[in-house]
Order: structure tokens, then sequence, then C-alpha cells
């Protein structure tokens, strides 16, 4: 058998043991704010049923969904019309009935309808998994990566959408981000700027394509507007809403001016000023507002579900894409058959969190989540004393290990130096005769006797 060239596939990634110290110390910042307000945590399969995924992210969406082929001969129930054709569009709902998730949202609008019956609302919930998407891989973006989600299901209060603003804010502070903008808009103002330039129809061509602002430009944008049924004249309409500027009061001043004749664009608005509302009544030092939160009319988060307030987080500290995001979603349940549910949540996007942390050198020194001592083995004759104290010292919850095999002392020394391990306990002949045990320092290189008892204590 020909040997294999071991190799990852593109857009994943191995996480060694100190990486995963890193990766840990994210989510367990994360937990504790998502558990300060309230929301508890589930889990979800990894893969769905294809029909759930579909249709929920719009046509650009739909086709980064990672699909899982049929168990079998996939192929033998196929038409042999279609297999000639090689139309892949058209086998897909043939020959794959599954797909790996592609967000953790709508495996939880598909967990509410099926666990309705259980659950009290509003339902407050947190998820972190990993998520898939077919996407071209490059900084930043990966194929395979964790979303930390918070949600909240059955309430229309935006007091909801108030206090996600709060657990961005807290929660990148706590991770020890000082630059970040937390933007926001709502998919209702959206609505009323199609509305007034007279192409509601058109109002998910138009948030697509105007979300694309920051990374296609103005040009881009008006390329793509064209292409999608929109006119010179409604550009012209468009171009001053795009490029608003000023703070958000005159921001939202200017867009109650040019929405004035929209109903729903005038709802919008109400309700990003009723969640500002919130948060300074939340925050009396008014420093989310001030300087961390950004209304973005640009900002349109592509994803058809959205129909109210709508999130998005960068750092600008270090270059890199949103760091999160989400929104209200009123009717998202509907599709599984519950109708008339509302639901709001935001996403941290975890892979890129860790990768600005780690440009910003933000980590923490590991504490307490790591062996902390190593006890050299010399011979099987200290073994007989060294594992009883193993077992003692493991009893008093501290992480030690026993180097499995006697064998050379620099060896051991190296093996506890490469994993970083601060403390090397050396027990001869002379150490069980009398008790007193050697403690090498491995940061200073100090060695000196200590009996259990202290040792438990000094590393307790």
């Amino acid at each position: 058998m020909a040997t294999v060239k071991p190799s990852l596939a593109k857009g994943t990634r191995d996480f060694s043991p100190a990486e995963m110290l890193k990766r840990n110390y994210i989510f367990n910042t994360l937990k504790r704010v998502f558990k300060k307000y309230g929301y508890s945590e589930i889990q979800t399969p990894s893969f769905e049923n294809l029909q759930t995924l579909t249709g929920k992210y719009g046509d650009e969406g739909d086709q980064l969904i990672f699909k899982i082929l049929n168990s079998g001969d996939y192929l033998s129930k196929a038409p042999n019309d279609l297999l000639e054709s090689k139309s892949s569009t058209k086998l897909i709902s043939l020959i794959s009935e599954k797909a790996l998730r592609y967000d953790l949202t709508v495996p939880f609008a598909r967990y509410v309808v099926m666990h309705q019956n259980d659950i009290s609302l509003p339902f407050k919930r947190f998820q972190i998994q990993p998520v898939w998407r077919a996407d071209r891989p490059q900084r930043g973006r990966y194929r395979e990566f964790y979303q930390c989600d918070v949600d909240v299901v059955g309430s229309e209060s935006l007091l909801n959408e108030a206090e996600f603003i709060l657990i961005y804010h807290e929660a990148l502070k706590n991770l020890g981000l000082q630059d970040f903008t937390i933007k926001i808009n709502n998919r209702k103002i959206l609505s009323g700027i199609a509305e007034i330039i007279g192409k509601p129809e058109l109002i998910v061509d138009m948030t697509v394509a105007i979300d694309k602002l920051d990374k296609i430009g103005l040009e881009g944008v008006n390329k793509e507007l064209l292409e999608r049924g929109f006119t010179a004249a409604d550009l012209e309409i468009l171009r001053p809403i795009i490029l608003l500027e000023g703070s958000n009061l005159k921001k939202l001043s200017a867009l109650k001016h040019v929405l004035s004749n929209s109903e729903i664009g005038l709802k919008g608005i109400a309700e990003i000023e009723e969640s500002f509302d919130y948060i300074s009544k939340l925050d009396s030092s008014n420093e989310v507002l001030n300087q961390f939160v950004e209304v973005d009319i640009t900002l349109a988060r592509g994803l058809n579900y959205y129909t109210g307030c709508i999130f998005e987080v960068k750092t600008n500290e270090v270059a890199m894409g949103s760091i999160g995001g989400g929104g209200r979603y009123d009717d998202l349940t509907g599709m599984f058959g519950l109708k008339g549910l509302t639901g709001v949540g935001v996403s941290f996007g975890a892979d890129r969190i860790y990768d600005v942390l780690e440009e910003l050198n933000l980590y923490p020194e590991a504490k307490g989540d790591y062996t902390k001592l190593l006890i050299v083995n010399f011979d099987k004759e200290t073994e007989s004393f060294t594992l009883p104290l193993l077992n003692r010292l493991r009893k008093a919850n501290i992480a030690v290990e026993l180097y499995p095999t006697a064998a050379k002392l620099k060896k051991q020394m190296s093996y506890a130096d490469s994993k970083g391990i601060p403390f090397v306990l050396l027990i001869g002949e002379e150490e069980v005769s009398s008790g007193q045990l050697s403690l090498k320092d491995m940061q200073t290189g100090d060695q000196r006797k200590i009996d259990e008892s202290s040792l438990i204590v000094e590393l307790s």
C-alpha cells in the first residue's frame, strides 16, 4: 500500500494543546457573559436534513452549504438523463439528503419548533459549536470554524437588542479588545429605501449589493445594482443614503427626512432609537453608545431571514473582517410550521477573535489548566512510593503526572520544559527514607526540600 503524505483539507486547522488553552479562554469568557445575561446552553447535531438548511441564506448562501452524499450506491436511483447532462444542481436533491450546518441560527429555529412543548418563552439560549461553509479560504476565513451564538425567541421587546449590544461590549472588553465598532442598522429602513425608490420587490437584490460596499466600493455596488434591475435615477437617490455621515443622531435625523413618506422606514428608525434609549438607561456613563456603536446604513447582512435590527462588529485594532453579527428574525420558525414567533440573536466569530487576540498578544498567561508538577521516575523501587503520592496529589486537585518509565534525568527535565510544567519533584532513596521531597522550580532553577503537606498547600 502506497504511503499517503498527511495533509489538511483547505480551510481547516489543527489546534495544539497551547492553542486549545487560548480557544477555551475565549469560549469560557463568552460563556460567563452569556450566563450573566440569563442564557442557557444547548447543542444540535453537526449535520441537518438538507431541506432544513436550503432557502434560508439566499442564493449565495445556499451555494456555500456542504452537502453530504447519501450512503451506499447513491447514483443508482438518479435518472439517466440527469446523469448524462451532468447537472449537479438538479442531481443534488436525489443524491444528497443531508448537509453540514451552515450556521447555528437555522438549526436553533428547528430545535425551537421541535421542542416547543418543552421550553418556556421567552427562550434564551447560547450555543458554541463548529459550522461549515464551502467558501474560498483566506486570512480570517475558514471552511470549518466555530460560532458562538446567543438568541432569544418569544419576545418582541427591544430590550433584547439593547442587551446584545451590551453583551458584545462586555465580552470583547473582557477579552482585552479596546477599539471596536458595533454597527447597527434595521432591515425596515432598507425596505423603506427600496419603497421610496419604487422597487420594494427588489429589496433583497438591493441589500445583497450594498452589503458589499466595503469589499467592492461604491462603483462596484452601483454596477451590481444596475445588473439587478435598478436605474441610474435610482442610484442618484441611493448615493447620499449609502454615503451618510455624521453622528448617530445626525444620521437618524437625516433618514427621518428621507423616509418621511415610508411608514416601514420610519418604524425601523424608531426601533433603533428605542434600543438606544434602553442602552442609555442601562449604561449611565453612555460609554457604549458614544464610543462603540455606529449606525451604518450600508450594513445589510445578506441573509434573507433578518426583519428588524441587524448588527455587525469589527475590530479597529487589526485588519480583519467582521468578528460578530446578527439581528432580528420575526418569522424564521414559520419556515418549520410555527408561525408568529419572533426572535433575535447575535454571533461571535471565535476563529477570527482568536486571530485578533493572537496578533495583539492579549492572551493571559495560562493558569491552572496544565500540568503543575512532574514527578521524576528514577527506578521501579521508588515507584512504589511515588504512585500512592501521585494519587494523593490528584485527590487534592493538583494536575500532576509521573514520567511513565525510568529514564535519564536530562530527558525527563526536557519533557517538563517542553510542556511548560513549572515544578519537578525528585524522589530518590534519601527522599523516600526522610519524607523530605526535592522540589525544583523550572523557571528559576532553585531546588529545595519540602514535605508532602506543604507541597499540597503550595500547589493547590
